[in-house]
């Protein structure tokens, strides 16, 4: 072979030989090792815990806050709010990419103080106070195919004995079957993050639908769902005792919202706190204090700007069901609503 001809082959051998390597990722086998876990308690009682988490050979790390919250962090550094005052226990686990891990639990004292900025506590007999309440009045629920006609008659919503008293009623109303009522702070009273606390005593009779919730003020203007809407409690009763809480948006309206639910007892025969805590960060919900659902609040949510008020008590419809043939009225009593920022 001349020379000519090798020198041509040579190089093509050489590229030949390089391409015919595997080119595979190398496992890193490696366990993490010295983890540690810093916590830094927040003085002005916010809540505010800032972590730092380190370990050697660490690609992330899952922490449990010990309130039935947790987050994958792969920087290892974040700032949690608890919501209530507490000893938690936080648990993080350090882990690889080929999922070794080492796991290391810490305690943290948090104390909580917020201020109550509005509420209605329901002690003034009559009608809801107007200056915090005004009324949807009609029939069909908006979009639901409630049976329900809402009015402001005090047979259907009255305050009395120190509390609200939301009462459905089984009678021929403009059209429909039964009557009910349907309240809300729109336009008197809105407001964006904070906790949100209500006091409440359920219905029990199938077919109802109490609800306590929130809708974007920015309704009249971006429609549904893109204003947003939180349900702080929906409770359906053919299925008591079972509590709902939600959230809708553009993507997750109707059947499709993003929510959870949680079983108590006595639902409709002792006042339960029906708790909602709101921030750029989160959007919590609970029961008595218990964490039932979390749901991450990203800028690109409707989640961060004024929402309003509603309390009502629907009939049947998509949500509530078959109506119990031997209804005649039952009544949701709410002790207060709290808004603490």
């Amino acid at each position: 072979m001349n020379k000519a001809i090798m020198c041509f082959l040579l190089p093509v051998l050489v590229f030949v030989s390089a391409c015919s390597k595997t080119n595979t990722p190398s496992t890193n086998n490696t366990a993490p090792t010295n983890l540690t876990v810093t916590a830094n308690v927040s003085t002005d009682s916010s809540g505010n815990v800032a972590f730092i988490a380190s370990a050697t050979n660490a690609t992330s790390y899952d922490f449990d806050f010990g309130d039935g919250s947790s987050l994958n962090v792969v920087s290892g550094i974040y700032t949690y709010k608890y919501s209530n005052s507490g000893t938690y226990t936080v648990n993080v686990i350090a882990k690889n990419a080929s999922g070794l891990i080492i796991s290391k639990a810490i305690q943290v004292i948090v104390v909580v103080t917020q201020a109550a900025i509005w509420s209605d506590e329901f002690n003034i007999n009559g009608a809801p106070d107007a200056s915090k309440w005004t009324y949807d009045l009609g029939a069909g629920g908006w979009g639901n195919s409630e049976l329900q006609y809402y009015t402001n008659r005090p047979s259907n919503v009255i305050v009395q004995n120190g509390v609200l008293k939301i009462t459905a009623v089984k009678e021929s109303y403009s059209g429909s079957s039964y009557t009910s009522a349907r309240i809300k702070s729109q336009g008197l009273y809105a407001f964006t993050y904070g906790r949100v606390e209500i006091s409440a005593k359920l219905p029990s009779a199938l077919g109802t639908w109490p609800a306590l919730w929130m809708l974007g003020s920015n309704i009249t203007n971006a429609g549904w769902p893109a204003c947003g809407e939180m349900d702080i409690m929906e409770q359906k009763g053919n299925e008591l005792n079972k509590i709902y809480g939600t959230i809708h948006y553009p993507g997750h309206s109707g059947g499709g919202g993003v929510g959870s639910t949680l079983t108590i007892a006595n639902s409709s025969t002792q006042f339960h706190k029906y708790t909602l805590d709101w921030s750029a960060a989160t959007i919590k919900m609970y029961v008595d204090n218990v964490l039932y659902l979390t749901v991450p609040n990203t800028g690109s949510l409707p989640f961060n700007q004024n929402f309003f008020f509603i309390i009502n008590m629907a009939m049947g419809g998509t949500f509530g069901g078959t109506v119990s043939p031997a209804f005649t009225s039952d009544t949701m009593e709410v002790d207060y609503i709290r808004v603490y920022k």
